[in-house]
């Protein structure tokens, strides 16, 4: 039996009850319009959204359900405005009853303790508040020794996750298990039941961590449009294995209408897979699978896909066996003391897998696919990485001499020591560069090793106003090649020497009010390389010509990869201007401009580029605003003052409100003679609720869209739906169209097709979805 303290009885005042039918729901008690939430949730709340729930003032936070459950071990509090009470028998209290028992509490109208059974029935319409969890009934039953809680046509509400339902009874059988039968949930307001999951029984057990439902049915505006026989769902952040929400679109090239039902997998806390059917109009049943493997040192991720009779492709290539699959493996360990492994495996069956067929493996559209695995190991002075790398080409119109080599292996070492004023530092390079040579000839045949050490000699000289860093460097290669007919081994060595140094200049200013530090940096940097112009018998292995920029006026080399060395006698004079804002140190301006001047012809070339013989370079500038913390501006460039001409250019302009509802990009690329493109997106709100999503990408060279994106969104505080139609230009010059759905209900997910799509066509909408249904409270 359990004791009885507090009792209090006032006397009763003749107030007509209210009835249970018309008591407000657990959700109507703590809805507040927008206009009457404070002035800080106010904020928070997005704009489609007519109010929010906010807890009475002392109400404790959180957000499970089982945070208010009676405590068995604490006295029984109870309280009214009269009571009756028969020794040893029974107590029976009305009028404002409150009963409280550690930190569960129920009010009701009449309440009766019976002390032999240890039992307490009240009547309502009752209320019950926990942490987070509010509860109303017509009619509650209460056993004081075991805590088992039930309750009559029952409404509730979840704060945290703002979920709020119904049920023909509710009971908490344990500490840990609750009951529901006759069942509803939704996260739309009160008053909207614009959808609605319905259920016969719900089981939900904190100490398994997840739900469990009979006879579900998914409803729309009260009309039913899905059923489950059975669900299981997870009620924390622990993963429950079940079905994911369907996905669906449809392309006019390769893919056709499809339809994929994914199914995860928990099979372990540290491993678990997903599993994704899909059906593909013309095409057949096509399935991917995706695993995931978390040990101490780090996380490996394989994914499959595999279609056994691809019709449609059978089809366009007579012969085929329309068998077709793909694999793509990634793995990272931090092995500790500084060591680091990591490896990544793409292959597919063949060239016309990734636009016919892939949607979730992570290959990007490439010619060629990279496979690459090693070791790496860092510390304040030292580098080493050994590495073998390969690659999978699968554009058959690329020519065999234009394959690129593996690396079988590659081992990179690099180390830097202080001698007083004086830095040294090694690096160095060991490759052994292998493909198949069949059919080549000459140096396309040629594979072999090659060796690059290049130890440096420095004064770094720092201060506040300045600093200056004169070196020399020995650039070393040697190679030994193998299938080449000239000679097998080829030495290089070439001096440089370096001079780099710079001065920093600053004054202080207002503008608008607004204290800012603008900065004047001047800077000069000096290269000469003593290279042999003829380099030609060297081949290829992984070299190419850097593309000229701003970055590229303070580099010696103008071949990227180790088989050229250019030859170098060049000053380079820039200056860079930047405007700091002082009360938020965030950079408001930067302004950068620069000139290359060549003291010799350059001779070095490679298949014919790279040599030229003109005095300086076009002009390089930058220029990067930022007026706002919500709008970047961006422009870069080269113009040749001799023909008064831009070579190249870039300038993208980005916008985004503070609460990420306006999207705005604008941006366009350049090259003289060679490539021009123009790019706008934007999401644009019309109303609260409804919102425009487009992208457009004109090619001026080809004078075609290349690219377009065009939808709806449509948001609500407790679901959205995004319909969007997306068109790219495939490699045979074709407008490929895909049309793209998506639902969201807010708690439970959503279909997925369209927001990834999205975020890798705008900036920002990413976040935008982050933060739509975020945390709000």
């Amino acid at each position: 039996m359990m004791p009885l303290a507090g009792l209090v009885a006032g006397m009763a005042v003749a107030v007509p009850p209210l009835s249970a039918a018309d008591a407000p729901t657990a959700a109507e008690l703590d809805w507040r319009p927008r206009a009457e939430l404070p002035a800080g949730v106010q904020a928070r709340l997005p704009a489609f959204c007519d109010g929010g729930y906010l807890a009475p003032e002392g109400a404790a936070g959180g957000d499970e359900l089982f945070a208010g459950a009676p405590d068995t071990g604490q006295p029984l509090r109870a309280s009214g405005l009269s009571a009756r009470y028969e020794i040893d028998r029974e107590l029976y209290l009305s009028g404002d009853v409150r009963l409280q028992q550690g930190r569960f509490v129920v009010t009701g109208d009449e309440a009766r303790y019976d002390q032999a059974a240890g039992a307490v029935s009240v009547s309502g319409p009752l209320v019950s508040r926990g942490d987070g969890f509010l509860l109303t009934g017509e009619r509650a039953d209460y056993d004081l020794g075991s805590g088992r809680f039930d309750i009559n046509t029952a409404t509730f509400l979840l704060h945290g996750p703002e979920m709020r339902g119904s049920a023909r009874s509710l009971a908490r059988i344990s500490e840990n298990q609750v009951e529901i039968s006759g069942g509803s949930l939704t996260t739309c307001a009160p008053g909207r039941n614009d959808w609605a999951l319905v259920a016969s029984e719900i089981v939900l057990d904190r100490a398994e961590g997840f739900g469990t439902a009979r006879h579900v049915r998914l409803e729309v505006r009260d009309i039913p449009v899905f059923y489950w026989p059975y669900a299981s769902f997870p009620i924390d952040d622990r993963r429950k294995s079940g079905f994911l929400y369907p996905a669906f679109g449809t392309s006019n090239a390769g893919s056709g209408l499809y339809l994929s039902t994914p199914y995860y997998l928990n099979l372990a806390p540290h491993y678990d897979a997903t599993l994704n059917p899909q059906y593909i109009h013309g095409r057949g049943l096509f399935n991917e699978v995706e695993g995931r493997y978390l040990s101490r040192f780090g996380e490996s991720v394989l994914q499959l896909g595999y279609i056994g009779n691809d019709v449609e492709y059978q089809d366009e290539n007579p012969g085929a066996d329309g068998e077709r699959w793909a694999l793509d493996f990634s793995t990272r360990a931090q092995l500790g003391g500084g060591w680091a492994g990591y490896g990544d495996y793409s292959v597919v069956s063949d060239d016309d897998y990734l636009s016919d067929l892939n949607r979730t493996l992570e290959i990007n559209q490439a010619t060629h696919l990279q496979r690459r695995g090693g070791f790496r190991y860092r510390d304040r002075s030292q580098f080493f990485e050994a590495y073998l790398n390969g690659y999978q080409t699968i554009n058959d119109r690329i020519a065999a001499a234009d394959k690129p080599y593996a690396q079988l292996p590659e081992v990179l070492y690099g180390v830097t020591t202080d001698f007083g004023l004086l830095e040294t530092s090694l690096e160095s390079q060991y490759s052994w560069f292998y493909r198949d040579n069949t059919g080549l000839t000459g140096l396309d045949r040629a594979n072999g090793q090659r060796l690059r050490l290049l130890p440096e000699v420095a004064v770094p000289l720092r201060a506040q106003w300045g600093f200056a860093r004169p070196s020399v460097t020995l650039d070393h290669t040697r190679y030994q090649l193998d299938d080449y007919d000239p000679g097998s081994s080829i030495e290089r060595t070439v001096p440089v020497v370096e001079w780099d140094s710079g001065l920093y200049f600053d004054r202080q200013s207002s503008l608008f009010d607004i204290p800012y530090n603008q900065s004047l940096e001047p800077r000069l940097y000096y290269a000469w390389a003593d290279a042999d112009a003829d380099q030609d018998d060297i081949p290829d292995f992984d070299t190419a010509l850097k593309s000229f920029s701003f970055d590229r006026l303070f580099q010696r080399n103008r071949f990227s990869g180790g088989d050229r060395v250019g030859d170098a006698n060049q000053l380079t004079v820039a200056l860079t201007s930047r405007f700091n804002d002082l009360l938020t140190g965030a950079e408001r301006a930067r302004v950068s401009l620069g000139q290359v001047y060549y003291y010799d012809d350059r001779e070095v070339t490679l298949d014919g580029l790279g040599a030229d013989n003109r005095s300086d370079s076009p002009l390089a500038g930058e220029l990067v605003l930022r007026p706002l913390d919500t709008l970047d501006i961006r422009s870069s460039g080269l113009w040749d003052a001799r023909t008064r001409k831009t070579e190249e250019g870039r300038s993208q302009l980005v916008f985004h409100s503070a609460d990420y509802r306006y999207l705005a990009s604008i941006g366009h690329t350049y090259s003289r003679d060679s490539f021009e493109q123009s790019d706008i997106g934007a999401v644009f709100p019309v109303t609260d609720r409804v919102s425009l999503i487009g992208r457009w990408v004109y090619d001026s060279q080809l004078d075609r869209t290349v690219g377009t994106l065009a939808g709806l969104e449509y948001n609500n505080c407790c679901w959205s739906v995004q319909l969007v139609n997306q068109s790219y230009l495939t490699d045979d010059s074709e407008l490929d169209n895909r049309i793209l759905f998506q639902v969201q209900l807010k708690g439970l997910g959503g279909s997925s097709g369209s927001s990834s799509q999205i975020s890798e066509a705008i900036y920002g909408f990413d976040e935008r979805e982050r933060r739509r249904f975020g945390d709000r409270y």
